[in-house]
């Protein structure tokens, strides 16, 4: 079935008339006068460089010129490329709007103006530079076209300025060609400007790009010529070393156990070429990192939680995106985590150094081999491993890419001793290819792959394989997933939540778009998920109907009906309270309703809030989660969140009523100087958690951090809807982290 429908929606596409959009082109020349950056335009090279202007629209509708104009223009010396803007303002009475000045801002909640580049034309991999209208940067990495937006985990090193007038606004940047990659002596790039007007709730771009995709998709780019091919500008070594004190205490030992411990590392960034890049680091820290979100977790299965350590964010599309969503053969997350056989969870294990190569051999070839090394660790008798990732991918046809690799993790001892030695009988290694799809100017895009797991002792049924199409116009939106995943198919380095299954996930959308209405778009949706297991008996499935609407003002709304399929292979007790369980075997058939909203975001004050009700296992489930976010523009943000489940299932089995409560207050005194606090309680996990961590950045890229952390046993006793009682029993741990980043550029 999986493979008629496959070939059908190929034809289909294929014998669509596709009307290609005229290309936008723009000559870059070099300055001849030291470019200032003041957001003035004074110097003479901004009046004779070419203006990139008629900016149309994206957003609400893709239909004819931006209402408010945007020029654009572009310059460069020996070590910059320049950018500018000039962001016209026709509502000068209204306020912009900004988020924060937290660097990294999102763009579609600013006032913002970015730039998009690609330098090797290739449409799958390029670099984003935004600034919002008070200054604030952000820089990302796209990949996979761009089709999924823009990482701005990956920090660099640049520079902008900006200027407020009574009509509007002023944006030059200076962007070192050290920090982008590219092929030494080119002459053609391509790129695109964008801005996002919020006053109006108008997104627009230099070269059109149809509102169905994201304006940073890299196949809607327009051309730039350069009057003389672009160098590399020498040697562009970054050393980052970093100095860290820290104070614990953990008073669920006896006697209370306090520690205290000052250490010490570094990364470095070294260009191999102007497109490759080295990236090393020795006993690594990252304690800075944000803290995690608490999260209720009712299903059978493991969380995916998202990397946010610096060192595996760049070209992280090359290791982190292989495979799929639930079958990712490397999980970067996964190094530095050991199982403590005597709590029964992971843990934290220091990392002592690892190396990094990625980047582009060419326009068609990018490699990526990821080294790292963890130390044998006495408290948990956990051997010394190591962890390996080779990459190598080839640029096929249009957008299209093909993917070989190999992850290994290989023990270099055993649990027992710290001796080490080359462990033959304690490894895990898996191998694969990916066929990245990306054709029809990212309408049609996708992925196919086949992986295999290698163990000491081969037990058969070792490999995992997928497919993957998703086909979007302006109206139509049709998705085809199947999964499969062997029964002994084993990834130690990744995240597998689910083995021995067949899979299917289809989906259809069909948006209205109307024409002058307050509504943007609103659109009826389809929607299927199964697993069956190898003897095809089905074990889960959702069949889901919704109708979402997206409204003039960015508010947003949902209703959907699921009929939910459960079929248990293991005793589970569905309250999550370790109660009586269900027995293997146990089948059910849910249904639920429910809504999702959320207001305008451009006020100060919007609400998100989503609510279902429906039948749950062999009772009945209520949820309801709301996040407040009041806005003192741009220098506080202060957020409440709420998700409460009820669950009712009959006698003698448990009910429960599962709170989870958040807090976050942001403060941006300066763009250099931040304070944010998270207090999160979780029902589920006895804990209310303190977080609290000062970022003072007082040079490009150095910080000090300031990171306090407070763990507490705590519980809640909720009766009806309103009443609740919480209650602190004790305190689990505390920490205190003083940590110093320095960036030197030799």
């Amino acid at each position: 079935m999986k493979f008629w429908f496959i070939h059908t929606l190929l034809i289909c596409v294929s014998a669509l008339n596709i009307v290609a959009q005229t290309t936008k082109c723009i000559d870059i020349k070099k300055t001849k006068h030291k470019i200032v950056l003041d957001g003035e335009l004074n110097e003479p090279d901004w009046q004779l460089a070419d203006p990139a202007s008629d900016f149309v629209r994206n957003l609400p509708n893709d239909t004819g010129a931006a209402i408010t104009p945007t020029k654009a223009f572009i310059t460069y010396d020996d070590q910059f490329l320049y950018v500018a803007a000039i962001c016209y303002d026709d509502m000068p009475d209204k306020k912009y709007v900004i988020q924060s000045l937290k660097r990294d801002f999102s763009f579609p909640k600013n006032d913002a103006f970015q730039v998009t580049i690609d330098p090797f034309d290739d449409r799958t991999n390029g670099f984003s530079f935004g600034v919002n209208a008070y200054g604030v940067q952000r820089e990302g990495l796209i990949a996979n076209g761009g089709g999924f937006g823009v990482s701005t985990d990956w920090d660099n090193k640049w520079f902008s300025k900006t200027k407020m007038y009574e009509d509007k606004w002023i944006v030059e940047m200076a962007i070192p060609f050290k920090t982008l990659r590219f092929k030494d002596n080119s002459s053609f790039w391509k790129i695109n400007f964008s801005r996002n007007n919020l006053k109006r709730n108008e997104t627009s771009a230099w070269s059109f790009v149809p509102r169905n995709f994201n304006v940073a998709v890299l196949n809607f780019c327009g051309e730039t010529y350069w009057d003389s091919p672009v160098k590399k500008t020498g040697t562009n070594v970054s050393i980052i070393p970093y100095g860290i004190s820290r104070n614990t205490i953990d008073f669920t030992k006896t006697p209370i156990e306090e520690k205290y411990h000052l250490n010490g590392g570094g990364d470095a960034k070294i260009a191999i070429t102007s497109s490759l890049n080295l990236d090393l680091t020795v006993n690594p820290d990252f304690s800075q990192v944000e803290v995690d979100r608490q999260v209720t977790n009712l299903s059978r299965f493991t969380l995916f939680f998202p990397e946010k350590r610096q060192f595996f964010i760049e070209n992280n599309d090359l290791f982190g995106q292989l495979g799929f969503r639930n079958i990712r053969p490397f999980f970067s997350r996964r190094i530095g985590l050991g199982f403590n056989a005597t709590t029964g969870i992971y843990e934290q294990l220091p990392i002592a150094g690892g190396a990094r190569l990625s980047g582009k051999i060419n326009k068609n070839w990018r490699i990526g081999v990821l080294n790292m090394l963890t130390p044998y660790n006495k408290n948990i008798l956990y051997a010394p491993q190591n962890y390996s990732v080779t990459v190598i991918q080839r640029k096929l046809k249009g957008n299209s890419n093909l993917t070989a690799f190999m992850v290994n993790r290989q023990a270099l001892g055993n649990d027992t001793t710290s001796k080490i030695y080359y462990n033959h009988a304690h490894f895990n290694r898996v191998a694969g290819v990916d066929y990245n799809i990306n054709a029809f100017e990212n309408r049609l895009i996708g992925k196919l792959f086949y992986h295999q797991s290698f163990n000491p002792n081969y037990l058969g049924d070792e490999g995992s394989n997928a497919s993957f199409l998703a086909y979007n116009t302006r109206k139509w939106f049709l998705m085809w997933n199947h999964e499969y995943v062997g029964k002994n198919y084993v990834a130690d380095v990744g995240f597998v939540p689910r083995k021995a299954i067949w899979r299917i996930e289809p989906e259809i959308r069909h948006r209205f778009l109307p024409e002058n209405s307050f509504i943007i778009s609103h659109s009826p949706g389809i929607y299927l998920d199964a697993y069956w297991n190898h003897s095809y008996h089905l074990l889960d499935q959702i069949a889901k109907l919704d109708y979402a609407f997206v409204f003039n003002n960015t508010a947003e709304a949902s209703v959907y009906y699921s009929n939910v399929f459960t079929r248990l292979t293991y005793p589970f007790d569905p309250s999550g309270t370790n109660g009586l369980t269900l027995q293997n075997g146990f089948t059910a058939y849910q249904n639920t309703a429910g809504i999702n909203a959320s207001s305008n975001t451009r006020k100060n004050l919007s609400v998100e809030a989503a609510a279902n009700y429906g039948e749950y296992f062999n009772g009945n489930k209520f949820t309801v989660n709301a996040n407040i976010t009041y806005r003192i523009q741009p220098y506080a943000r202060f957020t409440a969140s709420v998700n409460q489940d009820y669950i009712s299932l009959p006698t003698p089995y448990s009910s429960a009523n599962w709170t989870l409560l958040g807090t976050e207050l942001e403060f941006s005194f300066t763009d250099q100087l931040f304070w944010n606090n998270y207090i999160q309680y979780n029902a589920q996990q006895s804990n209310l958690n303190i977080n609290s961590r000062l970022q003072w950045r007082f040079k490009p890229l150095s910080d000090l951090y300031i990171v306090y952390t407070d763990n507490y046993f705590a519980s809640s006793e909720i009766k009806g809807l309103d009443y609740t009682r919480f209650t602190l029993h004790g305190k689990r741990n505390r920490a205190l982290v003083v940590k110093l980043i320095y960036w030197i550029n030799v």
